[in-house]
């Protein structure tokens, strides 16, 4: 990847910041943390925005409902609406950030007719059901059970973990098809509406007081056949695809926020005095360098999926592994900087600290992550 822009590119990064200066003014007030409803309102409603402007799914493949960018435009886009304070994805980050490169990879031409539009204009949500109450880490070890009946399969078991359950109209849901079979086959990927009879869905509330998980429970709920992306029992595969999403390119605006939080880390510490020491002014340094070098890494990933044919690699859980601790780091320094402060649940970057704990744990925690790195990248044997 050429790492310098071209005329059309810083072309294109300018007519962006023209577009979101004039924008980002007239938006509506952000709804309150724990106003679900508001927030599923207020995220979709950024969508349409971007979708009206041109914006939305500017990376997709156009005959997926994209624009077709280029992997540098849509690194430009990501750069410049972070810098610029515009609206995360939110609410839609399933839909837009794994469902949706899943359908428009895997999906029949039907399946992608049917549901990227919606998620490019801002009209459903979806959620993640992959994670299960005993299955730890080992997503493979799923045990929701999906019988056949017909033209509908019908879904017992439970999930934990989903993102954005409440107020999702989709589930992209992992079930085990055919319990006979390894733990790594007989496994399919659903599309199933959240407004199924049979499902019950119990917020959870996280150490930081949010409530964007939740419990999933499925009792005897049908879901059409024809719902199923992928063969029948070939999900182990279909859910790689997915987790590649989450892993190469879903974190790459956090990684320019965090080098946002940096800068404003060291206009604190310059304010309160905590500058004069060395081994703090040294830790926002080493930090400044381990972010720049991120994002470096996101380029390469973001380049070499578009070179592979759109899907990102195994060089996501290089990143995976090395942003989560970093994002640690980062709000522990934050704490440094604010000394006593860091315990005030009011203070800025007090809740970022404590739901920088999830991140070596969600997405693939840090040892599977390393597991992938071992076995992929470097060639290692497998452990017995």
């Amino acid at each position: 990847m050429d790492l310098a822009y071209t005329e059309e590119e810083e072309d294109f990064r300018a007519r962006l910041r023209e577009w979101l200066a004039k924008v980002l003014p007239s938006l509506p007030p952000k709804p309150s943390p724990d106003d679900w409803p508001g927030r599923r309102a207020y995220d979709l409603g950024w969508q349409r925005t971007l979708y009206e402007a041109g914006y939305a799914g500017l990376h997709w493949p156009v005959d997926a409902g994209g624009r077709g960018a280029t992997p540098t435009q849509h690194l430009i886009y990501l750069e410049e609406t972070e810098k610029a304070g515009a609206p995360y994805v939110g609410a839609n980050f399933v839909g837009l950030l794994h469902a949706g490169p899943t359908i428009a990879s895997e999906g029949t031409p039907e399946q992608r007719a049917r549901w990227l539009p919606p998620v490019l204009r801002g009209e459903e949500v979806w959620c993640q059901g992959f994670s299960e109450p005993d299955a730890g880490s080992d997503l493979a070890a799923l045990r929701t059970r999906a019988r056949r009946d017909g033209d509908d399969y019908v879904v017992s078991g439970s999930k934990i973990w989903t993102s954005h359950a409440e107020v999702a109209d989709w589930c992209e849901l992992l079930v085990r098809t055919d319990p006979a079979a390894p733990k790594h086959r007989g496994i399919s990927w659903l599309a199933m509406p959240m407004d199924a009879p049979g499902i019950t869905v119990r917020p959870l509330r996280t150490l930081a007081g949010s409530t964007e998980f939740a419990e999933v429970f499925l009792d005897e709920v049908r879901v059409p056949v024809a719902n199923r992306v992928g063969a029948e029992n070939d999900g182990w595969r279909v859910t790689m695809v997915t987790l590649s999403y989450e892993r190469g390119t879903a974190f790459v605006g956090e990684v320019v926020a965090c080098r946002r939080v940096l800068g404003e880390l060291a206009r604190e510490a310059r304010g309160n005095g905590r500058w004069d020491d060395d081994a703090l002014r040294r830790r926002l340094g080493r930090l400044n360098a381990e972010f720049r070098a991120l994002w470096r890494l996101t380029q390469w990933n973001v380049s070499e999926s578009q070179r592979t044919g759109g899907v990102p690699g195994v060089g996501g859980s290089v990143f995976k592994l090395r942003y989560s601790h970093a994002r640690q780091e980062l709000y522990d320094a934050a704490a440094e900087v604010l000394g006593p402060e860091a315990l005030d649940l009011g203070r800025e970057w007090t809740l970022d600290r404590l739901s920088s704990l999830s991140y070596t744990i969600a997405a693939g925690t840090s040892q599977i992550q390393s597991n992938i790195v071992a076995e992929r990248i470097l060639g290692l044997p497998k452990g017995r």
